[in-house]
């Protein structure tokens, strides 16, 4: 039962370890479009960040686009634009149904 617990948690942290790799490196990619000449800042932000957001949160690629986004805007620089919109969503996923009002007599 122990490994079991264990091997769930390795499993968990690979896919939250792997998500912010992947999440980090879309958010370098953002930025270094945004501050071509600022590459060397944008990886140590980024690095720093997520080492902040590890310490917050089992879930820190939760918090890492906010304290990235925080961190650039203490430097003075506009926030990237990081919308991405296939990264946590599937677009069926957004699409809401549109609901008719149901009208009931009561008497």
């Amino acid at each position: 039962m122990k490994t079991d617990q264990q091997s769930d948690a390795a499993v968990f942290l690979q896919t939250v370890s792997v998500a912010i790799a992947q999440l980090k490196q879309q958010l370098q990619h953002d930025y270094e479009q945004a501050y071509p000449d600022l590459r060397v800042i944008v990886h140590l932000v980024l690095d720093e960040e997520e080492t902040r957001a590890w310490e917050l949160s089992l879930f820190p690629h939760l918090l890492l686009p906010d304290l990235v986004e925080a961190h650039i805007e203490k430097l003075n620089l506009q926030p990237a634009e990081t919308k991405h919109d296939d990264v946590f969503a599937a677009p069926q996923f957004n699409e809401m149904p549109m609901y008719q009002p149901v009208h009931a007599l009561c008497g």
